[in-house]
C-alpha cells in the first residue's frame, strides 16, 4: 500500500512523463532503489494517451483544477529547525485555453453507455464569441498497412464562416455555411479517392451517419495523444512528381554532402550564424527544393533553426532511411503514451516501486548543505533519498518565477475523410503549412488512420501543432478552415463536399519548458533535477538527450540503459546448486541407459 512505503531510497522520481520514466528505468537498471510517484491517476503526464472516456475525464479534471486546496498542516510538523521546505504545486498549470467542439450529430434516442461520457444534464460552455458547449473527446480505430505520404500544401484562402451554434443536450451542434475548396496539387488524387459509399451495405462506414454516440461507444478501444510525435510514414521524396529530373540530381548532390558535412567545414562554417532556410538559398537550390529539404526532410523551423541544426536534422533523416522499411519513422500503436509506460514497466522489473494518485507536498532541504534530503508525501510520511527528479509542472510559482515559458498550440480533430487522397485509406500523412503572416509560425499537420489504433474505422485523427503566438484556437483555426469543413446535417447528403468534415475538435495550449535553463529556477538544491515537458519538435530526440544527461549526473559511472541480459544466462540465487544436481542426475541417467543386456548369440 502507498501508506506503507519504505523510508529510504536512492532516487525519488516525481512525475511519469517520458524523460522521468526513462531516467527511472535507467536508474533501476543500474541497481538504484527507485520510488516513482505521480499525483495523477494515469501514467505519462502531458505525454499520455487516453481512451475517449479517459480524455473526457482529463478535460473534467482541468475544469475542476481550480478547486484544489493545499493542506499545509501535515508537512509543517515534519520540518526540523535546521531544515526548510520547498513547497510543490498541487495544480497543473501547463494546459490552458481548452476549447472543445462537437460537430457530429447527437441522436437523442441513442443511449451513451461508455464510462466517462458526458451526461445530458451537464453543460460546460467555452469562452468564445459564439456560445458553444465544451463537451466531447474522441478516439479512433483499426486496420493496418502504413504507407508514407509527404506533400506540400498550397491552399487558397477561403472565407471562413462563423459557426452558429445551438446548445443542445450538452453538445454544440454547429451549422456552418458550405465551403467548396479544391487544391490544385491534389485534385486528381481527390477524384480517384472520392468513391461514394454504398448506403445499403452496413459494413461500409457511412460518411453522413457518424454520430457523437457512435464515437463514445467505439472510443474505449483506442487512444488519443496529448502530443503528436514520431509520425509513421513518408513517401520517398525522389518518387515525387513535383520534382523535375534536374532538381532530383541537385537534391541528390546536396544530400550526399549532408551525409558527410562534418568533413567539409569550409562549406558551412561561414553560414553558421544564419538560418538553415537562408543557407539553402546559398546552395543554389530551387525554391521547390528548398521547401522539400526544409519541410519534408529536415522538418525544422523556417525562422529559428540555424544551419548546424538543419544539417544535423537532414543527416539524421537520411541515416534513418531503410532501418524499418522505406520510411525513417516509426509510430507506436495506441499512441505516444505507450512509450512512458514501457520504461515504467522496465523500472518495475528491476525493482522500482510505483504509486499513482500519490502526491508530494514538499521537498525537505538541509539548511547547512543546501541539499534536498527527503520528501513529505500526502500522508505526512517522510521519505529519504540521495537524488530527486521532478517534472517541471510540479514546481511552485515561487520556484519558477524567473522562468520564461514558451507555449505550444495544439488541436486534435476527428474527421470523416483523409486530407490527402491516395489509393489506400490506411496511411499516415504529414503536412507543413507555412506561416502566412509575420510573427506567426508554420503549422505541422499529422493525420493518423485507423491502423494506428488511435481512431475508429471510417474516421481519421488529425494533430495540428505550432508554436503559440495567441490561443490555440486563434493560431490553428485558419489552417483548420482551409483543410476541413464542419460536419452539419444539412450537408450530410451532399456528396460533392470535397474537404473532410470535422466531427469533433479540441484546442488547447501546452507549456513548453524544454528551453528553460536550470539557473532559471529559484534556490534549487544541487541534487534536485528538473525534467521538461513535451516540446514542439517532431521526434523525442531532445527528451532522450535530456534523460541521458541527467542520468549521468546521478550515476556518472554507469551505462545508460544497457541491453538487458539474455534470459538463458540469468542464474537466480539458489539455482546454481539445483543446476549442478540436475546435471549430475542427467549424467547418471545417461550411464544407466547406456548399459544394455548383451545379445544372445544366434543358434
Amino acid at each position: 500500500m502507498a501508506d506503507n512505503l519504505p523510508s529510504e531510497f536512492d532516487v525519488i522520481v516525481i512525475g511519469t512523463g517520458l524523460p522521468e520514466s526513462i531516467i527511472a528505468a535507467a536508474c533501476s537498471r543500474s541497481g538504484q532503489r527507485v520510488l516513482h510517484v505521480d499525483s495523477r491517476t494515469y501514467y505519462g503526464g502531458n505525454w499520455a494517451s487516453f481512451s475517449f472516456s479517459g480524455l473526457l475525464s482529463w478535460l473534467k479534471e482541468h475544469q475542476e483544477n481550480s478547486d484544489v486546496v493545499t493542506d499545509s498542516s501535515t508537512w509543517q510538523e515534519q520540518i526540523l529547525e535546521n531544515e526548510e521546505a520547498i513547497l510543490l504545486s498541487r495544480r497543473d498549470k501547463t494546459i490552458q485555453h481548452v476549447e472543445v467542439f462537437c460537430y457530429a450529430s447527437q441522436d437523442l434516442h441513442e443511449d451513451v453507455e461508455e464510462a466517462g461520457a458526458l451526461q445530458k444534464s451537464h453543460v460546460s460552455v467555452t469562452p468564445t464569441s459564439s456560445t458553444e458547449a465544451a463537451k466531447s473527446v474522441c478516439l479512433l480505430t483499426e486496420d493496418e498497412s502504413l504507407s508514407t505520404v509527404s506533400c506540400e500544401i498550397a491552399t487558397e484562402q477561403t472565407p471562413g464562416s462563423d459557426a452558429e451554434s445551438a446548445l443542445q443536450v450538452n453538445v454544440a451542434e454547429v451549422a456552418g455555411e458550405k465551403e467548396n475548396h479544391s487544391d490544385d496539387k491534389t485534385s486528381e488524387e481527390e477524384t480517384s479517392e472520392h468513391v461514394p459509399t454504398v448506403q445499403d451495405n452496413p459494413k461500409q462506414p457511412k460518411r453522413n451517419r457518424i454520430t457523437y454516440s457512435h464515437i463514445i461507444k467505439e472510443g474505449r478501444r483506442f487512444n488519443i495523444d496529448l502530443v503528436s510525435k514520431v509520425p509513421c510514414s513518408r513517401a520517398d521524396v525522389f518518387n515525387s512528381k513535383q520534382l523535375t529530373m534536374v532538381e532530383k540530381r541537385m537534391l541528390m548532390k546536396f544530400l550526399t554532402f549532408c551525409m558527410e558535412y562534418e568533413k567539409h567545414p569550409d562549406e558551412y562554417k561561414a553560414c553558421e550564424e544564419i538560418t538553415f532556410c537562408e543557407y539553402l538559398k546559398t546552395k543554389n537550390l530551387t525554391p521547390n527544393l528548398q521547401y522539400f529539404v526544409l519541410h519534408s526532410i529536415a522538418m525544422i523551423s523556417e525562422t529559428t533553426s540555424c544551419t548546424a541544426d538543419g544539417l544535423k536534422a537532414t543527416k539524421k533523416f537520411l541515416q534513418c532511411l531503410g532501418r524499418y522499411g522505406n520510411t525513417p519513422f516509426l509510430f507506436p500503436l495506441y499512441g505516444q503514451g505507450e512509450l512512458p509506460q514501457c520504461f515504467c514497466r522496465m523500472c518495475a522489473v528491476f525493482g522500482g516501486i510505483y504509486c499513482l494518485r500519490h502526491s508530494v507536498q514538499c521537498l525537505v532541504v538541509d539548511k547547512e548543505s543546501h541539499k534536498c534530503k527527503a520528501i513529505i508525501d500526502q500522508f505526512g510520511q517522510r521519505i529519504l533519498s540521495k537524488h530527486f527528479l521532478i517534472e517541471d509542472s510540479y514546481l511552485s510559482e515561487n520556484t519558477c518565477s524567473r522562468a520564461q515559458y514558451r507555449q505550444i498550440s495544439r488541436a486534435v480533430l476527428i474527421t470523416d475523410e483523409s486530407v490527402l487522397k491516395a489509393d489506400s485509406d490506411q496511411q499516415i500523412s504529414i503536412l507543413t503549412v507555412p506561416a502566412e503572416k509575420p510573427g506567426s509560425f508554420a503549422v505541422r499537420v499529422i493525420e493518423l488512420c485507423s491502423s494506428t489504433m488511435t481512431c475508429m474505422k471510417g474516421t481519421y485523427l488529425v494533430h495540428l501543432t505550432c508554436m503559440s503566438s495567441k490561443t490555440a484556437r486563434e493560431d490553428l483555426e485558419p489552417v483548420v478552415q482551409k483543410l476541413f469543413t464542419p460536419y452539419t446535417e444539412t450537408e450530410a447528403e451532399n456528396e460533392q463536399i470535397e474537404k473532410p468534415r470535422i466531427l469533433w475538435a479540441l484546442y488547447f495550449n501546452m507549456r513548453d519548458s524544454s528551453d528553460i535553463n536550470r539557473d532559471c529556477y529559484n534556490d534549487l538544491p544541487s541534487n534536485v533535477y528538473v525534467c521538461s515537458g513535451p516540446d514542439c519538435d517532431l521526434g523525442n530526440d531532445n527528451t532522450v538527450k535530456q534523460a541521458e544527461t541527467l542520468f549521468q549526473q546521478i550515476c556518472p559511472n554507469e551505462d545508460f540503459c544497457p541491453p538487458p541480459p539474455n534470459p538463458e544466462d540469468i542464474v537466480l540465487d539458489g539455482d546454481s546448486s539445483q543446476a549442478e544436481a540436475s546435471e549430475a542426475n542427467s549424467e547418471t541417467l545417461k550411464e544407466t541407459t547406456d548399459v544394455r543386456k548383451p545379445e544372445e548369440p544366434a543358434e
